[in-house]
C-alpha cells in the first residue's frame, strides 16, 4: 500500500491573527446546525471562517485555499440551479488580507485548473453562483480530475439530492506527501487529493468520495467519515453520532476502498506523522 505523509509543521506559523466570522452566521450549512470542526489543532492557525449565502468556507491563510467548504443542498435549490446558466468570473476574496489570499496570477501557467470546492452548479441564481468563483473556494486541481471524474461526482451529488430531498455536503483538499508543491508567488498549496463528504438525513447515512489529484487517470474511491477525520484531522459532521460515521453509504461513481488497519508512526527526525490511507 502506498504510504502518504501528512505534514503538520506547515500549519504552525501564525503571522497574523484570524478575522473569523461568527459561526452562528452560517451554522445552517452544517448538519445539526454545526459546521465542520478541526480535530487536529495544528490546522487552526491563520484560519478564517467565511459565510456566503449558500455555502461556508474555512479558509487557511497559510495554504492560501479552503480547508473545507460546506453546503446544505435541497431539492428546490438544485432545481433552480439546473435552470440557471453557468456564469462567473474567478476573483480574489476581498475579505481576506492581501498577505493571506490567493490571487488570479497564482494560477496563470501553473498547469492546474481552478477547482471549485462548493460547485457553481449547485447554486440557484447568478448571485450565489458568482460567490463560488471567489478564490477562497478554489484549490489547484488537475484538469484530468476537475473536468472529468470530479465534475461527474458533483453532478451525481445533485441527482442524489433530488432523489433524497436534502443533503449536507462538505468538500475539501487533502495533503499527503513528504514534500508538498505549491503554485504562484503566493505559494498556493497543491492538494494530493480532494474529498467530498455526504450526509443523507433521510437515510441517516454518511460517506466520502476521495479522488487523487493527478495528471493522468485520477482514481476515486469511497471511505467512511471516520477514516476521513482520522487522516485529515477534519470532522465534516461533528453533530452526528459516531455510529453514523463508521461505515460508508452506497455512493454513485467510484469504488469502495476495502477496510484496512490504519497504522501511524512518529518519525522524530522529520517530525511528521505517517499514515497509511
Amino acid at each position: 500500500m502506498t504510504r502518504y505523509v501528512l505534514p503538520l509543521l506547515v500549519w504552525l506559523v501564525a503571522l497574523f491573527p484570524s478575522h473569523a466570522a461568527h459561526a452562528e452566521g452560517c451554522a445552517e450549512m452544517g448538519a445539526g446546525q454545526q459546521l465542520p470542526t478541526l480535530d487536529n489543532a495544528k490546522l487552526s492557525p491563520r484560519t478564517q471562517l467565511l459565510c456566503n449565502a449558500r455555502y461556508a468556507v474555512l479558509y487557511s491563510g497559510l495554504a492560501h485555499e479552503p480547508l473545507w467548504s460546506a453546503e446544505h443542498l435541497d431539492t428546490a435549490m438544485i432545481r433552480a440551479a439546473m435552470s440557471t446558466p453557468r456564469r462567473g468570473d474567478f476573483h480574489p476574496d476581498p475579505r481576506i488580507a492581501p498577505a493571506a489570499r490567493a490571487e488570479l496570477e497564482d494560477y496563470v501557467r501553473s498547469g492546474f485548473d481552478r477547482g471549485h470546492m462548493s460547485p457553481s452548479g449547485d447554486m440557484p441564481d447568478e448571485q450565489t453562483q458568482q460567490e463560488t468563483f471567489l478564490l477562497s473556494n478554489i484549490v489547484p486541481q488537475r484538469a484530468a480530475l476537475n473536468r472529468g471524474r470530479w465534475e461527474e461526482i458533483e453532478s451525481a451529488v445533485r441527482r442524489l439530492t433530488l432523489r433524497e430531498g436534502e443533503l449536507y455536503v462538505v468538500t475539501g483538499p487533502a495533503f499527503h506527501g513528504r514534500t508538498l508543491s505549491a503554485i504562484g508567488a503566493d505559494r498556493v498549496l497543491v492538494p494530493t487529493s480532494t474529498w467530498k463528504a455526504i450526509y443523507d438525513p433521510r437515510r441517516e447515512q454518511t460517506g466520502v468520495y476521495v479522488c487523487h489529484n493527478v495528471a493522468r487517470t485520477p482514481g476515486c474511491s469511497h471511505v467512511s467519515v471516520a477514516e476521513l477525520t482520522h487522516i485529515t484531522g477534519i470532522d465534516p459532521f461533528p453533530a452526528l453520532p459516531a455510529r453514523l460515521k463508521q461505515t460508508c453509504m452506497t455512493l454513485p461513481l467510484g469504488t469502495t476502498r476495502p477496510h484496512t488497519r490504519r497504522t501511524t508512526r512518529y518519525h522524530r527526525r522529520s517530525r511528521h506523522i505517517y499514515y497509511r490511507w
